[in-house]
């Protein structure tokens, strides 16, 4: 048996914190994986600016609400799940990812938590594991799966590199340069003549 397994923002959905540093004006919260590799260092520099700011957990769910799917997400997420088993393997947090999922049909996803306190500012964040997109790929294939990992940013090269096959979605062209033995799809009918490759390949 096959699984796809996708990133979310960038692949699915559009960059949370891009959208939130649209509205609130801070340029610095522009920054997301496809700039900064070192994931612990981006997200303690957005928990800084958060709280010199007093944004709240409440503030960026207000602006997660207003977010829709990419042009094409829903119908592509729709016909991969009709042809294979799709898995989210995303570095977003459970208390973002509920709005985005519900206009997505609810698909399966494995992602991280934050830690708020009472007043509801986010303090920190708990990963399910560290690499996490990797080893779910390397649990995966323990049982026997197939694997295929797609994503656009630096967090996703370990688990595109551990899966049986993969590609990148849209990734900024210095990301696709520097790992030029992995494909590069930049449109969901590309991507998905990509993915029925390697499910045929299964058959």
């Amino acid at each position: 048996m096959e699984v796809v397994c996708l990133d979310l923002e960038g692949v699915l959905v559009p960059e949370i914190w891009i959208a939130f540093a649209e509205k609130t004006g801070i340029p610095e919260l522009r920054l997301t994986t496809r700039e900064v590799s070192d994931y612990d260092v981006l997200m303690k520099g957005r928990i800084d600016i958060l709280q010199e700011h007093g944004l709240a957990l409440a503030d960026i769910q207000d602006v997660i609400a207003t977010i829709r799917p990419l042009e094409g997400a829903k119908a592509f997420l729709d016909e991969l799940r009709s042809l294979t088993q799709v898995i989210i393997l995303s570095d977003t947090f459970r208390e973002f990812a509920s709005p985005l999922m519900r206009q997505l049909g609810w698909p399966t996803i494995f992602c991280n938590s934050l830690i708020v306190d009472s007043d509801g500012m986010i303090t920190g964040y708990s990963l399910r594991q560290n690499d996490g997109k990797r080893k779910a790929i390397e649990h995966l294939r323990g049982m026997g799966f197939r694997t295929f990992a797609a994503g656009d940013s630096y967090n996703d090269i370990t688990m595109i590199r551990t899966a049986d096959d993969g590609a990148f979605f849209r990734a900024p062209k210095e990301i696709a340069d520097q790992y030029r033995g992995v494909d590069r799809c930049d449109d969901y009918a590309s991507f998905m003549k990509r993915i029925k490759v390697f499910v045929d390949e299964g058959k």
